[in-house]
């Protein structure tokens, strides 16, 4: 049996949303989806182990129906133990009617039956109302029919925690739909990533958040954790969840990310009203507080339990203004020597009242090490501008920055999107590296003392101490009067072209002393472009990077026939990361933080193909791959082409062409036959420009059978690629696996090398937009449409 490929279980559980999208918001409807993967997996790896335990006991000489029984004995799972209720066999075959009834009782008797799910399910309610009505037993039974269709055992998996990477997908994609609400339960894990790297937590310490939504900082933790050689099951994780659904969420990510004994605590008041986690009588302490608060809300003072967290004051009640209560509460619960990353809205930096007053207590103590300003748009569903605030418990900074603050302002360090803004790995290597350095880049970081800033009021906005607005652009009068460049713009620019290997004096003319001119083959604004692509300089630059990359992969592709469990994925990557910046740093053209996001941008995107490689081998992999082609294709409305996959290109490029070949003599054929029939053509076959009858059907004609082959060959496709795959010898699986990857980190480079190059095309074009036109020639325009002006109107008899 093809091992279940990471694509094909997000296709299957993005489809299973479909089946409720519509019938309400996903906010509403997630827990549904959850609930019936969580029996799924649950059901169908009790089956995989039950299997086992009557074949051992059967090995032991019992009988078939004492084998049954004994089988029946929670002691022998190793996952969970599911009572016949709760298992899809059940479910599947019997349960028709009063659906919701039917999977609440599933649901209550696996918890019971487990200790890991004591009170996690119980949250889940299949009868729940969505405004008038509750969900209907045809949409339960689709949904239990449309779970049918994959069997979720562990062995089926083409690597180990592929379960816990889907439900981050799946969760992220809730968070996509959900809008704002996507926010209250999902932090971009972009910025979960930046979090934890600041924080830097250590085998042997506690983590916790306060707030802890679907429990991604503390997956994080321990994931960053092991990817340092650590031991990611040597870290105390904690959190509390208002929420009990998001709560319950939570647990299963965790139990799915093989985190079983994570402390995350639920209740209804919330971590600032009632902290959960009390040990006799005492607030426990932790190591490592990484949270995302929920921003600008109300609370209530009253009953508010160890009110001796806010010794440095109290925010009004009303106002949406408890920002600065959840610092006071999770600087309360570090331990000395500990560390707080914590988003915040940018109000708590510089509102007055109260939080003014919380805020020079704060740095009085010497609580606030660093203000970091992010980019906008990066959290889901609020435009509210955004910082991470790292503190430390009074007395713990290091000696060397006692009564400093360091501020940095990345809120130019983003890749714009339609709806929502990401942050890439090089601009949270920018962030982080600048925070572990503590000292000052320009335009970018810079350490403020604590007398500075008692001189601003204790006002930390973030631009005060670090403005990046761009300089505006310059404008020389004399070159907007007479035209010319003004040489002082041009070698203000000269490290920009450098860098990518422009040599300006070959695109420029000498028009005198202080102005150039553009050369004589520059004829418009596009041959700038043209001859900046096409520049021998500008291509050699480019050479090197990718020269670089080649010379790394030589060095570097052997590394993955070693890999043999994904255990060994944390080894190279290390490796593979430290030999990359040490082999492309030396280039020009990229900063030391855009070589480091190439490497670990293509880390991120081929890590599942990684597990897959380490668990499958060469050949399993481009199975997996092949599998995901051909599930696609029997899908319909995939939002991803299966003929694009990059494994389909690589086994059949030959028939790709031809297959693309066809689709353009299909859409030509039927362009003309659209413009013959609308009288758009130039032909001169009939009277009156018009195609004639006989040429229209000859048209028809072509174009249907365009259509016919174009179909039947991709209906071939399938058993092309099935055959190309097979064909595949040992050694060639792994050449064209490689291939690939290499491929893919030149594609990561070149992309950052083409925002290079616009960005020297961008420099050039303005000079173009500014000075070609002169004022003297605008005025000779404006003169001739003023007396063209006045001709019409003497026409129409104005004088």
């Amino acid at each position: 049996m093809a091992r279940l490929t990471l694509p094909q279980l997000e296709r299957h559980l993005f489809s299973a949303a479909d089946i409720l999208r519509g019938s309400m918001e996903a906010s509403a409807y997630k827990e549904y989806i959850f609930g019936m993967l969580f029996l799924k997996y649950a059901s169908d790896q009790f089956d995989a182990e039950r299997e086992q335990v009557i074949a051992d006991q059967l090995a032991r000489g019992r009988s078939q129906e004492e084998a049954e029984k004994r089988a029946e004995s929670a002691a022998f799972y190793k996952t969970f133990y599911v009572p016949e209720r709760a298992r899809w066999e059940q479910i599947h075959g019997h349960l028709h009617k009063n659906i919701g009834d039917g999977l609440n009782k599933a649901l209550q008797d696996l918890e019971l039956s487990n200790r890991s799910l004591d009170g996690v399910l119980q949250h889940i309610d299949f009868n729940r109302k969505v405004g008038q009505s509750s969900m209907s037993d045809r949409k339960l039974r689709e949904l239990i029919v449309h779970f049918n269709k994959v069997r979720l055992r562990q062995s089926d998996f083409e690597f180990p925690d592929l379960l816990g990477a889907a439900y981050e997908y799946l969760i992220r994609d809730f968070a996509d739909s959900a809008g704002k609400k996507g926010g209250e339960f999902y932090t971009p894990r972009s910025v979960v990533r930046m979090m934890v790297r600041l924080a830097d937590p250590h085998e042997g310490m506690s983590v916790y958040d306060p707030c802890s939504g679907s429990a991604g900082m503390l997956i994080l933790s321990k994931e960053y954790v092991e990817e340092n050689g650590g031991d990611g099951h040597n870290l105390a994780l904690a959190g509390q969840e208002k929420d009990g659904s998001v709560w319950a969420i939570s647990k299963m990510n965790l139990l799915l990310h093989g985190i079983p004994d994570a402390d995350v605590r639920n209740n209804d008041d919330g971590t600032l009203e009632d902290p959960a986690h009390v040990q006799s009588g005492e607030l426990m302490r932790f190591d490592r507080i990484i949270t995302n608060p929920p921003f600008s809300m109300n609370y209530s003072r009253e009953d508010m339990k160890f009110p001796e967290r806010f010794a440095r004051g109290w925010t009004p009640e009303k106002g949406k203004k408890a920002d600065l209560m959840f610092v006071q509460h999770m600087l309360a619960v570090t331990r000395p020597g500990g560390l707080v990353t914590t988003v915040m809205p940018h109000g708590v930096l510089f509102r007055g009242g109260e939080e003014s007053k919380i805020r020079t207590a704060l740095l009085n103590d010497d609580m606030i090490e660093a203000v970091i300003g992010l980019g906008p748009q990066l959290f889901y569903g609020t435009g509210i501008p955004a910082c991470i605030l790292v503190l430390r418990p009074k007395g713990s900074k290091p000696a060397e920055r006692w009564g400093k603050v360091l501020f940095i302002n990345a809120d130019r360090e983003y890749r714009e999107g339609r709806a929502q803004n990401y942050l890439e790995p090089e601009h949270v290597e920018k962030i982080v590296t600048a925070f572990h350095a503590f000292e000052d880049v320009e335009g970018f970081a810079r350490i403020v003392s604590r007398a500075e800033l008692a001189e601003n009021d204790d006002n930390l906005n973030i631009r005060r101490y670090v403005d990046t607005t761009p300089e505006p652009e310059p404008q020389d009068v004399r070159a907007h009067l007479h035209g010319g460049i003004p040489k002082i713009e041009v070698e203000a620019k000269a490290e920009l072209f450098v860098t990518h290997g422009l040599d300006v004096s070959k695109l420029f003319a000498n028009l005198d002393d202080d102005y150039l001119q553009f050369g004589e083959g520059i004829q418009s604004k596009h041959d700038l472009k043209r001859y900046i692509e096409s520049n021998s300089g500008v291509l050699a630059a480019e050479t090197t990077v990718t020269g670089a990359i080649e010379q790394w992969w030589r060095a570097e592709h052997t590394r993955f026939d070693k890999l043999t469990a994904a255990a060994d994925l944390v080894d190279l990557r290390r490796e593979l990361i430290a030999s990359f910046e040490t082999v492309l740093r030396p280039t020009a053209m990229l900063d030391r933080f855009q070589v480091s996001g190439i490497i670990a941008s293509w880390w991120g995107e081929t890590q599942a193909d990684l597990k897959a490689l380490a668990t499958l081998g060469y050949r399993g992999l481009i199975e997996a791959w092949v599998a995901t082609v051909l599930d696609a294709l029997e899908e319909d409305g995939t939002k991803v082409d299966p003929l694009d996959h990059k494994a389909a290109r690589a086994l059949l490029p030959d028939y790709l062409d031809k297959l693309a070949d066809l689709d353009v003599q299909a859409a030509e054929l039927d362009a003309a036959i659209k413009a013959a029939t609308s009288g758009g053509t130039d032909d001169d076959d009939g009277p009156s420009g018009e195609v004639s009858e006989a040429k229209l059907k000859q048209l028809k004609a072509r174009r249907t059978v365009a259509r016919r082959q174009l179909k039947a060959e991709k209906a071939a496709f399938a058993h092309q690629l099935e055959t190309a795959c097979k064909a595949l010898d040992d050694a060639g699986a792994r050449g064209l696996v490689l291939d690939l990857f290499r491929g893919d980190v030149r594609r990561e480079a070149e992309r950052r090398v083409a925002r290079h190059r616009r960005s020297v095309v961008d420099a050039v074009q303005i000079w173009w937009d500014k000075y070609k036109v002169t004022l003297t020639e605008l005025e000779v325009k404006r003169d001739t449409a003023a007396d063209k002006l006045a001709g019409f109107l003497t026409e129409l008899g104005y004088e």
